[in-house]
């Protein structure tokens, strides 16, 4: 698992210049410490749900690096309690754009000429992974459910799978999702609705 706190300097607002700070720079100084801190507060869960979407831990980071400069570089001014919305509705933009070239990529590859045995970079690493070392008897049944969970939720529709990963991954409102999302607040528990009932269906009550 990447180590996080590695991310933060990256997103860091200017510091005041050398010299006597003006109120201006002690108020700027003091939004980029309240952006960071917000940045430390995201960082993890938006990896878990880019991860989610894309099944891929590089790629996962990469789009929440790139939500979070761009929140910072563009959208620092905005009050506080926009962030949130505002960043989950970068970081969908930037998952979507990333399935998109690999939809592309895909078509172009089918249609080469050759293909050698070794370009299967497309494969899931994740069902790939095999732990090497015996697990005890309760560990192997948590990572079970956990793996289980998994590949359901990436069986759910994008829409549903975003409203649920952003409701109870997240914890955020209806409200709060629905600006990440894009949408009507309706559109927003009608998916997570069908997400909930898709998943029970195939994990049963006592997972969710």
């Amino acid at each position: 698992m990447y180590d996080f706190a590695t991310l933060a300097p990256p997103y860091s607002m200017p510091a005041a210049l050398h010299g006597e700070a003006t109120l201006t720079d002690l108020s700027a100084q003091a939004r980029s410490r309240a952006l960071n801190q917000f940045l430390a507060s995201v960082e993890l869960k938006a990896f878990k749900i880019a991860q989610a979407a894309l099944r891929h831990e590089d790629d996962a980071l990469d789009a929440v690096q790139d939500a979070m400069l761009q929140l910072a570089r563009a959208y620092a001014e905005r009050p506080a309690e926009e962030w949130k919305p505002l960043f989950y509705r970068i970081l969908e933009n930037r998952i979507r754009d990333m399935q998109r070239r690999r939809t592309v990529r895909g078509r172009v590859i089918a249609w080469l000429p050759f293909r050698g045995e070794e370009d299967d970079e497309d494969d899931d690493p994740i069902a790939q992974a095999v732990s090497p070392e015996p697990q005890p008897v309760k560990r192997l049944e948590i990572s079970e459910a956990m793996d289980a969970l998994e590949k359901a939720l990436g069986e759910l529709p994008r829409r549903q799978q975003q409203a649920f990963l952003l409701r109870t991954l997240e914890g955020m409102d209806v409200a709060q999702t629905a600006a990440a999302m894009g949408c009507s607040e309706g559109s927003v528990k009608t998916h997570y609705f069908r997400a909930l009932q898709a998943l029970r269906a195939q994990l049963g009550e006592l997972y969710l």
